[in-house]
């Protein structure tokens, strides 16, 4: 599975973003797609997820302002962000999360980090 990832950019504080993310290669079995966030030094964190059946997960500081949406013909997956705060700087991953049926192991694959900057 191949993410490529577009979107990110300068934006002052409460502003918006619309983060896209094209997903290519083998789908199969591909259960959840989402979006992480890390700056350097930091461990990555999520920011939000979304099922095969739309089912829906945030992080507490995104709720709100954050929405994640997917195109399940186009296999692409978006993140509006809205009302953006300098702490939401940070490069944004897109993320895709594999279960192979009669497998004991999960699968992440991750694009490349689009960097989002928020100024004060």
């Amino acid at each position: 599975v191949q993410l490529q990832a577009s979107g990110g950019g300068l934006v002052q504080a409460g502003g918006s973003l619309r983060l896209s993310c094209v997903a290519s290669g083998s789908m199969s079995n591909i259960n959840r797609l989402g979006w992480y966030r890390q700056n350097i030094g930091t461990e990555r964190e999520l920011v939000a997820t979304i099922s095969t059946t739309g089912n829906t997960n945030y992080a507490d500081s995104v709720k709100g302002r954050f929405t994640i949406s997917r195109d399940n013909a186009k296999n692409t997956v978006h993140l509006q962000m809205n009302n953006l705060k300098p702490e939401d700087t940070a490069y944004y991953f897109c993320n895709a999360h594999k279960v192979p049926p009669d497998n004991p192991f999960e699968y992440d694959y991750w694009g490349q980090g689009t960097l989002v900057t928020v100024s004060s």
